[in-house]
């Protein structure tokens, strides 16, 4: 097996591992949403618990897709081309993360988290 054989079957794998991680994440959380409802447990903590499982789900699953994408374009086709189209992808990918995370936790990832109330 050649380099570049190695390495399309090495971002193929990293790929399949970040549809793998959605699929997983999304299961997860509906299993877990399901299973708090029908305890009876009725109330927004179920709902805000569930989109931020699907959206931890969705964020390793993008980096997973970004490192698929950095493995094959770096590896295989380092054309001036393939580095702008790949580019674009990581622009997108990245700015779909931070939103993702400002959702999830309220705040952008380059901000600390809020300290507990002083005793």
């Amino acid at each position: 097996m050649s380099f570049q054989e190695a390495m399309e079957t090495t971002g193929k794998i990293v790929d399949v591992a970040g549809v793998a991680a959605i699929v997983v994440g999304i299961l997860a959380a509906s299993l877990i949403a399901a299973g708090a409802m029908l305890r009876k447990r009725r109330d927004q903590d179920i709902y805000h618990r569930y989109r931020q499982r699907l959206g931890r789900s969705i964020l390793l699953g993008l980096e997973l897709l970004v490192a698929a994408d950095i493995i094959r374009t770096v590896a295989i086709t380092p054309t001036f081309q393939s580095v702008g189209v790949l580019g674009l992808i990581v622009v997108i990918r990245t700015f779909l993360s931070f939103s993702l995370e400002l959702e999830i936790t309220g705040r952008w990832p380059w901000q600390k988290e809020p300290k507990a109330a002083a005793a």
